[in-house]
C-alpha cells in the first residue's frame, strides 16, 4: 500500500504521520513545493497549477491515494485535481474541522490562513455545520510561513498576535491549516484562559487518514483492546518506504521538518530507508 500526501511545504507532516501510525508497513510519498512557499497570497488559478504540478510528481510514483493536505489546495484546487486523476487515484481533501467543532455548541473560532479566512468556502461551511453557533473567523498572518521554517520566535508572535484576536470564550478552535497542527501545543497556551475549563483543538489530519483508508480498502487500528492485539500485528508488518519530493526533485527530508515530533518520526530509520 502506497499513500501520497501533497502540501505547499511541511504541512502534510501531521498527516502523514498519521498514516505511519495506523499503518506503518504503508509506503509514503511527500510531495510539496517550498519554492514557491507561501500558497495563501497567490491566485486561485496559481495555487490550482502548483497543486497539480505537486501530484503529478506524486503520481508518478503509482500511490493507492493522494491526501490533499493542504486547506488552500482543497479550497482552489481540489475540483482540478479529482478532475485529472480520478477515478484512477482516489483524491481525498482537507476539510477544515467546523462540524465537530460546533456539536459542542460553541462559541468557536476558526484560525487559518488570511487567504482562506472569509473565503466563501470557509463562509459555506460554517454555514452547513455551525449554524446558530457564534463563530470568529482569525486570519492568521505569517504563522504558516512561521512554521514551514521552524522559527520559534515568529511562531510565537504570530500564535500571541492571533490569541490577542481571539474570544476568550471560545469552547473549541479549529485548526484551519494543516501548518498549525504541528504547533498545537502553542497555540492551546495562547488561547487557554487560566481560570476556564480546557478549550477543545480541532484539526483536520485524524479525520482525513481516516477517510484515505476507507477509499482504498485499508483498515485502520481500531480502537480499545482490539487496538492493542492490531498494533502488535502491525508492528511485525514490514515498515514503508519513505519518498520526499520537494518541488518535484527527490530529496531528505527537509531540516526544518526535524524541528516538529511528526518530522522526526517520519525520518527515522528504517522508514526514511525502506
Amino acid at each position: 500500500m502506497k499513500i501520497a500526501l501533497m502540501d505547499s511545504g511541511i504541512g502534510l507532516l501531521p498527516a502523514a504521520a498519521a498514516v505511519h501510525r495506523l499503518r506503518p508497513d504503508a509506503d509514503l510519498v511527500l510531495s510539496s513545493d517550498p519554492d514557491s512557499m507561501p500558497w495563501g497570497p497567490r491566485t486561485p488559478e496559481d495555487v490550482t497549477q502548483r497543486a497539480l504540478a505537486c501530484v503529478r510528481a506524486a503520481a508518478v510514483h503509482r500511490p493507492d491515494a493522494l491526501i490533499v493536505a493542504c486547506n488552500t489546495a482543497s479550497v482552489h484546487a481540489l475540483p482540478a485535481l479529482r478532475a485529472e486523476l480520478e477515478p484512477g487515484l482516489p483524491v481525498i481533501g482537507t476539510v477544515p474541522a467546523i462540524k465537530p467543532a460546533a456539536a459542542g455548541g460553541g462559541p468557536v473560532a476558526i484560525w487559518a490562513t488570511p487567504a482562506t479566512t472569509g473565503s466563501p468556502y470557509q463562509r459555506r461551511l460554517i454555514s452547513d455545520f455551525a449554524d446558530g453557533v457564534t463563530v470568529t473567523e482569525v486570519a492568521c498572518p505569517g504563522l504558516a510561513e512561521a512554521v514551514q521554517r521552524a522559527d520559534s520566535a515568529a511562531i510565537d508572535a504570530a500564535v500571541a498576535d492571533a490569541a490577542a484576536r481571539t474570544p476568550r470564550d471560545i469552547r473549541a478552535l479549529v485548526l484551519g491549516c494543516t501548518h498549525y497542527e504541528l504547533v498545537a501545543d502553542r497555540i492551546r497556551a495562547a488561547v487557554q484562559p487560566a481560570d476556564a475549563p480546557p478549550i477543545a483543538l480541532h484539526g483536520s489530519a485524524g479525520a482525513v487518514v481516516a477517510q484515505a483508508l476507507r477509499r482504498i480498502g485499508a483498515t485502520p487500528t481500531p480502537s480499545g483492546e482490539a487496538a492493542q492485539a492490531a498494533s502488535s500485528a502491525l508492528a511485525d508488518l514490514p515498515q514503508g518506504r519513505l519518498t520526499v519530493l520537494l518541488s518535484g526533485r527527490e530529496a531528505a527530508m527537509p531540516e526544518a521538518a526535524l524541528a516538529y515530533a511528526e518530522g522526526r518520526l517520519l525520518a527515522a530509520e528504517p522508514l526514511a530507508r525502506g
